[in-house]
């Protein structure tokens, strides 16, 4: 009776093993198919097995037969192919969000995507460890969690940490929840940040993913919209450095040339960059004046310059004068 059952399921497994066991460099012979099948309970002649292939390539799946000798079977086309799979695997293992444990249960489940032998091939290029990481487990269900919300139009609260000097988990606000109106989710690096209105104060802040804890869906509709719509995604984390909050304003730098790829990396291809002859060129960008913006100019010395509004230059020197005390000292 068991083998009878096992009977009914045999295009699936032969498509189990096409797409466990082979690729374009692993065909599979007939008889290694024949015993594999047998190992599942189900027992075939070559005819049969050649009318599943037909009946797989119909459904869509890419059945090859290699041209030489000895004469095997395999799986071509695939929804990823190998370099495809590499970029993710790169990509899940340098996220800093995602847990080390949950970086190796991701990277398992992105290799059953190709044959056994391309498995390997990914699996030799995985280093997490030592690697830093989220100590924070639920950052997956807090992504989940903002998501659905946003989707259905509703605030939420949650509990914000930080850590202190002993590596212990500090509430922020004694404990109290935050409420706030999610709107975006924004990668920045390495890190995600949630975009939200914050209700209390009626403004836009952010707040880190893997920071977060006990996310909680009100039940109540969204406040905050028309603030939201006013902010172009596609420039925010160019103006916003570091998701650090701060006074927006336009700001004019003097650039040395040198900084022309670090200018083009961070503010893209279209902004204007107006040459001056003397090796140098002024750009002028719509930023959040915060201290890591103020520090981002300080690191690169005597090749920026803030040119104005002359507020910012007078917090820059401040900052510059605050960080030189301390080393005088």
């Amino acid at each position: 009776m068991a083998k009878s059952a096992n009977q009914k399921l045999k295009i699936l497994y032969l498509l189990k093993i096409l797409l466990e066991k082979t690729d374009d460099q692993h065909p599979i012979a007939m008889s290694e198919i024949l015993r594999l099948l047998e190992g599942y309970g189900v027992s075939a002649e070559r005819k049969s097995i050649y009318d599943d292939f037909e009946a797989l390539r119909l459904y869509g799946v890419d059945v090859q037969k290699s041209e030489e000798k000895p004469v095997g079977y395999f799986i071509g086309e695939r929804d990823f192919e190998l370099p495809e799979l590499k970029l993710l695997v790169d990509a899940v293992q340098s996220s800093r969000f995602i847990t080390q444990q949950k970086t190796l249960s991701l990277i398992k489940k992105l290799e059953t995507l190709t044959s056994a032998p391309n498995a390997r091939r990914l699996h030799r290029q995985v280093y997490v460890f030592n690697r830093v990481k989220t100590m924070n487990s639920s950052v997956y269900y807090n992504i989940d969690g903002i998501n659905e919300a946003i989707s259905e139009n509703r605030s939420i609260t949650f509990l914000y940490y930080e850590w202190n000097e002993k590596k212990e988990k500090v509430f922020r606000h004694g404990g109290e929840r935050y409420r706030v109106s999610p709107f975006a989710l924004c990668w920045d690096d390495e890190k995600y940040y949630l975009i939200a209105y914050d209700e209390k104060n009626c403004e836009l802040r952010h707040y880190r993913v893997d920071k977060m804890s006990d996310i909680t869906d009100t039940g109540e509709m969204r406040t905050g919209q028309e603030i939201f719509e006013k902010i172009d995604l596609a420039q925010y984390s160019n103006i916003v450095f570091g998701m650090f909050g701060g006074n927006q304003q336009r700001v004019k730098l003097l650039c040395d040339n040198s900084l022309s790829g670090v200018i083009i990396d961070r503010f893209g291809l279209e902004l204007p960059m107006n040459r001056r002859g003397d090796g140098t060129f002024e750009i002028s960008v719509e930023v959040a004046v915060s201290p890591l913006f103020l520090s981002w100019v300080i690191g690169f010395g005597n090749k920026m310059k803030v040119l104005s509004p002359e507020n910012v230059r007078e917090e820059l020197c401040a900052l510059a004068k605050e960080t030189l005390k301390i080393y005088s000292e």
